[in-house]
């Protein structure tokens, strides 16, 4: 899936992209690509070489039970969460200027079975606009903060380190990823396939195509 990083990546931390990935800093958990209208499906990471240093593990969060744990805890605020109220834009490189066609909740639900199927979440990438009035944008801060603090519970948290040949794919629309500060040279590659694609291939490879047919 070609985006504004390329179609396959290959990228070291010398901020050749304005993007906090391009960096040695940490980086909080997140959904890549908040700022499009259809992101990226599945995503993959592998970790080429890291030399003269240390740091750098990849962090996982299943955004799903996250979001069934608030829902749990704190139902008004998980409802909160449900609503669009802020956008996401990409414009730190002077080439690009992304923004979604609409804003987007942080939590999306199927509108025929009510089932949550996306999360959308990178705090970067939030832009600074938002539609709402004062009151329900502290009542979006207060859910976001409940949502935030979930989100770093031991408990949901994967850390590890990835080593050169092993690569990790995941779902960039339930999985949030992260990664702590490290020193040294990593050199990273990767690239993303679109969630549309992913789902035909995989159901036909699963059930194949009379029943796929019969479905639609």
């Amino acid at each position: 899936m070609n985006s504004n990083d390329g179609g396959f990546w290959d990228f070291t931390s010398d901020l050749a992209m304005k993007d906090m990935a391009y960096t040695k800093e940490g980086l909080g958990v997140h959904t890549d690509n908040a700022y499009f209208t259809d992101p990226a499906g599945l995503q993959m990471f592998h970790l080429l070489s890291h030399t003269n240093g240390e740091g750098g593990e990849s962090v996982l969060v299943d955004g799903f039970e996250a979001a069934r744990t608030l829902y749990r805890e704190n139902r008004n605020a998980y409802s909160t969460l449900r609503r669009s109220v802020f956008s996401h834009h990409a414009s730190g490189n002077q080439d690009v200027c992304i923004k979604p066609a609409r804003s987007f909740p942080t939590f999306l639900h199927s509108p025929r079975t009510q089932e949550l199927y996306q999360v959308r979440w990178n705090n970067e990438d939030r832009g600074a606009q938002f539609s709402a009035s004062l009151e329900k944008l502290r009542h979006w801060y207060s859910a976001a903060r409940a949502w935030s603090e979930i989100l770093s519970r031991p408990g949901l948290v994967r850390q590890f380190k990835l080593e050169p040949g092993t690569p990790l794919i995941f779902d960039n629309w339930r999985m949030l990823h992260g990664r702590t500060a490290f020193t040294g040279a990593r050199r990273m590659c990767g690239g993303y396939i679109n969630h549309d694609d992913f789902v035909s291939r995989y159901e036909l490879l699963n059930k194949g195509r009379e029943q796929v047919l019969l479905e639609i």
